[in-house]
């Protein structure tokens, strides 16, 4: 009975708090292929990173800096970048990040407790495509004018993320 005890419990011990959907952790910005980020995102490449900010604040973020009235602000937001004409969509995206806790789960079932659901985390991501009436994919590492547009979207990240009052930004 020790024998199969011990190695029992030590894989339940070693197992527990197993990651069950994991959130991915982006410290900057991150590019990577839509669908290798969440299904149902475009093949393309995306600008990935962390919104700590509530829904829709990108939105109205995007909405106010480009003067758009409402009018594509999702889909094809125009900016000119070095004398190129580009466009802009945005996805915001929510993940599930959740563990399971076997060891409390096995221990609990065998005290005869109840089971308490795990609280489910979620992260928020802005996922962002860009394209030309030339390129689907400007953000392809092939693309020549790759630098300049993370640069470009780099710069749009963090004076979202530090802004305050969108209302300042319209030129």
């Amino acid at each position: 009975m020790y024998k199969i005890t011990v190695p029992f419990l030590l894989i339940l011990v070693v197992c527990s708090c197993t990651p069950f959907q994991t959130a991915p952790t982006i410290d900057d910005y991150q590019i990577t292929k839509g669908a290798q980020l969440k299904e149902g995102l475009p093949e393309k490449n995306l600008f990935v990173f962390e919104d700590p900010k509530d829904a829709n604040e990108f939105y109205n973020y995007i909405n106010t800096k480009f003067n758009l009235e409402n009018y594509y602000v999702d889909v094809e937001v125009p900016f000119n970048l070095d004398g190129r004409n580009y466009f802009l969509s945005f996805y915001e995206v929510e993940m599930l990040d959740r563990t399971v806790d076997t060891f409390g789960t096995v221990l609990g079932i065998i005290a005869g407790e109840e089971l308490e659901e795990e609280p489910e985390e979620f992260k928020h991501y802005i996922a962002i495509e860009v394209f030309s009436s030339i390129e689907n994919d400007c953000l392809k590492e092939t693309y020549p004018s790759r630098e300049s547009i993370v640069t470009h979207l780099n710069i749009l990240k963090n004076e979202y993320l530090n802004g305050r009052n969108w209302n300042r930004l319209v030129r």
